[in-house]
């Protein structure tokens, strides 16, 4: 019996992680192939878009876990059969998101010139300021975005998002060539180029998914508060306390990778060419793997909805086994092919040597990625926030970034310490985060 039910677990689980891990990959896959053809042009523009990247990170995962209190109170909500809250918290959602959008855009582009201060290569620096300010507007669109496909996905239908990150991602490389290389008539733009086809391709996201959600006759339901006098302080107090905590967990780990950049900046640019090419490489894997956190997030949020605490403690566990097997997979395909993907994005010899190193450590890191981005999810359905928020900067800001300073800095282990440290920091994190789901949810059972 205990089997046939993780079995059905891992049946519902994986139709709603599929279409999820395809949208996030997107998002991703947008950094990759700004890396992929920027690397085509020198070593300093794509050390200019690791920085840049490692900077705009911050910004986005924080964006990003606001928008993602909507999906597991939706979740709760439909669980409840509470259509009234649904579409109050469709209008406060979409119009928090845009706010922090528009915030996150004017606060990023008055501190891009402070990028100075972080002790660059003054060449990849002055290439990295107008990209990363592009990017920086493009999180208005994104936000909206955002907004629009965590209410889908709170109600269970994750397949309108990833067919439209698919379409935005094909459109993004077609972009990139024209913008970056100069074809069809455009003068060549470079790194400036990537930036301009990011953006781009998120307004078309924006107003795909909007035009779905908006036109759809699903959701004809929940249109009648789309008002501005329903405009609630209170569900947006709502959004913002489960969001903020969530985006301060993103941000603490994020933060450490993009840190380590930093740090890794203070060597030389071809080991920060060779560490966006590593990063690039293990940021899909996390990304796919945080599509079955969303799917956590779901899954135990609705069942949590029911009350039907022991269905809810399993389709979390079987979650984790998801993410660890797929992360062990994703492992395998990084030592096989450490030295055949750095070539792919850059033909310095020294740089693919490095990064093939990097990847090796990526590797090893794979399953406590998963177990911790899964973690993060399947607790976020429970609505805790807080502690995975703490445990992530203990994790990273107080074990692993320490560790990898002394092993880089102090022991010499140079860019192989810095990873060293990322790995440490992801295995107390996994530990930790599993450890809580299954005293909460094991508590709940009772």
């Amino acid at each position: 019996m205990r089997s046939e039910e993780y079995k059905e677990h891992f049946r519902k689980n994986f139709l709603l992680a599929y279409p999820v891990v395809l949208s996030q990959l997107g998002h991703i896959m947008v950094s990759v192939f700004d890396s992929l053809m920027v690397g085509q042009i020198g070593t300093i523009p794509l050390a200019a878009a690791s920085l840049g990247n490692s900077i705009f990170t911050i910004t986005l995962v924080f964006g990003l876990g606001v928008s993602y209190s909507i999906t597991p109170l939706i979740a709760a909500a439909d669980g409840r059969r509470n259509y009234t809250r649904i579409s109050l918290l469709l209008l406060n959602g979409l119009f928090s998101n845009l706010l922090l959008g528009v915030v996150l855009f004017i606060a990023g582009y008055f501190l891009s010139p402070y990028i100075t201060l972080l002790q660059q290569p003054d060449e990849v620096v002055r290439q990295a300021i107008p990209y990363i300010n592009i990017l920086f507007l493009s999180m208005v669109p994104l936000m909206v975005f955002q907004a629009f496909r965590q209410f889908a996905e709170g109600l269970s239908l994750t397949k309108q998002a990833m067919y439209i990150s698919i379409i935005a991602n094909a459109l993004n490389v077609v972009l990139n060539y024209i913008l970056i290389f100069g074809k069809l008539g455009f003068e060549p733009m470079g790194l400036v180029g990537a930036g301009w086809a990011t953006l781009i391709s998120r307004i078309i996201m924006a107003m795909m998914m909007g035009g779905y959600v908006l036109y759809a006759k699903r959701f004809a339901a929940f249109h009648r508060f789309l008002t501005f006098r329903h405009l609630s302080l209170v569900h947006m107090y709502h959004i913002f306390r489960l969001g903020l905590p969530i985006s301060g967990q993103m941000v603490f780990e994020m933060g450490a990778f993009s840190f380590s950049a930093i740090m890794i900046g203070w060597l030389g640019a071809r080991e920060l060419a060779a560490h966006q090419i590593a990063i690039n490489v293990a940021s899909v894997t996390y990304m796919m793997a945080s599509g079955i956190a969303a799917a956590a997030t779901i899954r135990v949020g609705n069942q949590k909805g029911l009350r039907n605490y022991r269905s809810m403690q399993v389709a979390g566990i079987s979650s984790f086994v998801m993410g660890t097997l797929f992360m062990m997979g994703s492992g395998l395909l990084m030592i096989a092919g450490k030295n055949f993907i750095p070539s792919l994005y850059i033909d310095d010899p020294v740089v693919i040597e490095i990064a093939a190193t990097l990847l090796i450590i990526a590797a090893l890191f794979q399953i406590s990625d998963g177990v911790q981005v899964v973690g993060l999810g399947a607790l976020r359905g429970l609505e805790d926030v807080r502690i995975p928020s703490l445990i992530s900067l203990i994790a990273y800001w107080v074990i692993g970034l320490p560790v990898g300073y002394v092993l880089c800095f102090k022991l010499d282990f140079g860019v192989n310490g810095v990873w060293t440290g990322l790995l440490v920091g992801l295995s107390v994190a996994a530990i930790l985060l599993f450890w809580r789901f299954k005293m909460l949810s094991s508590r709940l059972s009772k």
